[in-house]
C-alpha cells in the first residue's frame, strides 16, 4: 500500500531539511567550525532553525503516514500536513529573519506545528476507536 498524502509532505519536508542543511554548512565553511557555533547570531539561529525541524517533523510525518495507512480520510490527513509543513516552513523562516529572538512567523510557526501533532492525534484516537468500538 502508498501513502501518497504523506509521501509528498515528507518531500517537501526532505527539501526544507536541504535548505536550512545548507544554511548551517554556509556558516560552519564561514568560520570553519565543524562542531558547536561561535557567538554568530545568525549561525546559532540557523543551527536552531534546522534542529528545530529534526526535533518536530519527523514525529509529525510518522503519525501523518500511520493515519493515512489506517484509514483516516485522506482530506483530514492533508490539512494535518499543510499545517505541519506550513508551520515548519514559517518557523524556520521566523528563526532566521528574527535571528532566534521572537518573530510572528516562529511564533505562528511552532503553534500551527503543535496543533497538527494534536489533530493527528486526535485523528489516530478517533480513528482506532472506530475501529474498534464499532
Amino acid at each position: 500500500m502508498i501513502i501518497p498524502v504523506t509521501g509528498v509532505f515528507a518531500a517537501v519536508i526532505g527539501i526544507l531539511l536541504l535548505v536550512l542543511s545548507g544554511q548551517v554548512v554556509k556558516f560552519r565553511l564561514k568560520y570553519s567550525k565543524g562542531m558547536g557555533i561561535t557567538d554568530d547570531r545568525d549561525f546559532e539561529a540557523a543551527v536552531r532553525a534546522h534542529a528545530n525541524l529534526v526535533e518536530y517533523a519527523p514525529i509529525g510525518l510518522l503519525m501523518l503516514a500511520v493515519a493515512e495507512l489506517n484509514g483516516v480520510p485522506s482530506g483530514l490527513v492533508y490539512w494535518s500536513g499543510m499545517t505541519l509543513v506550513v508551520g515548519r516552513v514559517l518557523h524556520a523562516w521566523g528563526m532566521i529573519n528574527g535571528r532566534g529572538k521572537p518573530h510572528w512567523a516562529r511564533m505562528i510557526g511552532i503553534i500551527m506545528t503543535w496543533l497538527a501533532i494534536l489533530a493527528t492525534a486526535i485523528l489516530l484516537v478517533w480513528n482506532v476507536w472506530q475501529v474498534y468500538a464499532g
